[in-house]
């Protein structure tokens, strides 16, 4: 993103604020007593239109007005608690940039006035975010070109950070990627496409990739993937594995992120209703979120390893496709009765998983658009999380809430193995019976991480949202990327 910022720590002038045409502003509540005690150009015009609206408690939604200077500055403000929560922050921040929208600047100007230090970086961190969110370009396809974001500068005022919100910047760009990914039509994005966009990336942040094709991986006997694959009719699935390198390294500290990347789901030979099958090209949002946030670390110079394996394919339906009753065998020897061929996610990943984990890293998160039942339980503005270190659930969430990209955990009992036992292998793949299929699966999945290896799967149920969320203006959010990066760059998990 070629979007610059400038900092600075004094608040703006009559002059500075003459000269930008379009501001977000954020008070501290009560506005009244912020703003009259720096003797705020234009304070009688903010404070009249807040009266005009009898607003007399922080803000919930922002306030718009016109001032009356040359370039009549369009502003949209708002006073808050400082302990507002990171999600509600950002929710104010979107709608504060949404109300530039259709203008479309050049430049934003960004007030942080009447709080701490801490408290106005938080506050211009989320302001930062969802501008960067609002200007990211996505895929469009329409004959009638639309404009392009003009933004090009951010004028921050208020607060000055040594960081230079890098860190913002870096989660912005990952996010962005896993977006425009995820919102690529499937004939745009075939595990063909989607391999040679890789490529791309790799040759310019220099990560060394390793493509496991299929021919690979029947040497490696990754049968559940496999079955998955033969029924495309074209031969170009596989598993992606990137490698980035610090020059500064902890040894021992690798981090895997791993996704699910099916470009189509079609349920298979267990056709999807039509009603079920739209939308089903973002299916592989949960590779995209660990493409995405992969990049994000590259960019902020991460200090440990990281490794991304990437799960590409489709699935059919066709004469070649895997059925149900079929016993199928993974790379680590583990025998699965297919029960639903809509159950494909969790089939690619475990073979991704199993090869991933003999790798020995320090800690795999996993990401997949895996289960409707998480949707069901918590519904599409949290994401469920699974872990087999029960005592970092606490954490999960604290990062969630500190993130703003909430997170739930779910249980992992053993006893829920009793839901997929088998009678002529080792392990269901799914149940026809049980509602808890976000759990089932969870437990499926665990028994390919292999060597104790630390492990968090998250399943997205908050992939997709009409109207946006938190500061992400898009249906499509790419939940996930600022979660991670915040839970790795803070050492939540320890």
């Amino acid at each position: 993103m070629s979007i610059t910022l400038q900092q600075k720590e004094l608040p703006p002038t009559e002059r500075n604020i003459d000269a930008i045409s379009n501001w977000l502003m954020i008070f501290a509540h009560p506005m009244e007593k912020v703003i009259k005690s720096s003797a705020f150009p234009y304070q009688e015009k903010l404070l009249k239109r807040r009266q005009e609206l009898d607003l007399k408690k922080a803000d919930t939604a922002p306030v718009i007005i016109d001032l009356p200077n040359k370039n009549s500055s369009h502003v949209s403000y708002a006073a808050i608690e400082a302990k507002i929560s990171s999600f509600e922050l950002l929710t104010l921040a979107r709608k504060l940039v949404a109300a530039h929208s259709s203008i479309n600047p050049t430049q934003l100007g960004l007030l942080v006035s009447g709080f701490n230090k801490v408290e106005s970086e938080r506050i211009a961190e989320a302001l930062i975010s969802a501008a960067l969110a609002a200007a990211a370009e996505m895929p469009k396809f329409k004959s009638e070109k639309k404009t392009a974001s003009r933004l090009a500068k951010l004028s921050l005022f208020g607060v000055r950070a040594n960081h230079g919100f890098k860190q913002s910047f870096a989660i912005a760009e990952g996010n962005a990627l896993t977006r425009s990914l995820s919102i690529l039509p499937p004939n745009k994005l075939t595990p063909t496409e989607y391999l040679k966009k890789v490529r791309e990336l790799a040759r310019e942040n220099k990560w060394k990739l390793e493509f496991y094709d299929e021919a690979i991986l029947k040497k490696k006997k990754a049968g559940a993937f496999l079955a998955v694959s033969q029924g495309s009719p074209k031969a170009d699935s596989g598993i992606v594995r990137l490698r980035y390198t610090p020059k500064t390294t902890t040894k021992g500290k690798k981090v895997f992120l791993v996704g699910k990347g099916i470009c189509y789901d079609t349920g298979g030979v267990n056709l999807k209703p039509a009603n079920y099958m739209y939308g089903m090209h973002e299916d592989m949002q949960g590779s995209a979120v660990a493409l995405g946030t992969f990049l994000a670390l590259t960019k902020m110079n991460f200090n440990r390893p990281v490794e991304c394996w990437m799960a590409l394919a489709m699935n059919h339906i066709g004469p070649k496709a895997y059925i149900p009753n079929d016993v199928i065998t993974a790379s680590d020897g583990t025998t699965i009765e297919i029960i639903h061929t809509d159950a494909e996610g969790r089939m690619v990943l475990s073979d991704t998983l199993a090869l991933a984990s003999k790798e020995k890293p320090s800690l795999i998160l996993d990401y997949a658009t895996l289960t409707g039942a998480c949707m069901y339980s918590i519904g599409t503005s949290y994401s469920g999380v699974f872990t087999n270190k029960k005592e970092w659930h606490a954490d999960l969430i604290k990062a969630g809430e500190d993130s703003g990209e909430r997170v739930w955990p779910f249980p992992l009992d053993e006893d829920f193995d009793d839901m997929i036992k088998s009678d002529i292998a080792d392990v269901k793949q799914c149940s026809q019976e049980s509602g808890v299929d976000h759990i089932l699966a969870s437990r499926f999945l665990q028994r390919f991480v292999k060597h104790d290896t630390p492990w968090v799967h998250m399943d997205l149920s908050s992939s997709n949202k009409k109207g946006g969320l938190a500061h992400i203006p898009t249906d499509t959010i790419g939940f996930g990327v600022r979660y991670s990066v915040n839970l790795l760059m803070n050492d939540y998990l320890k």
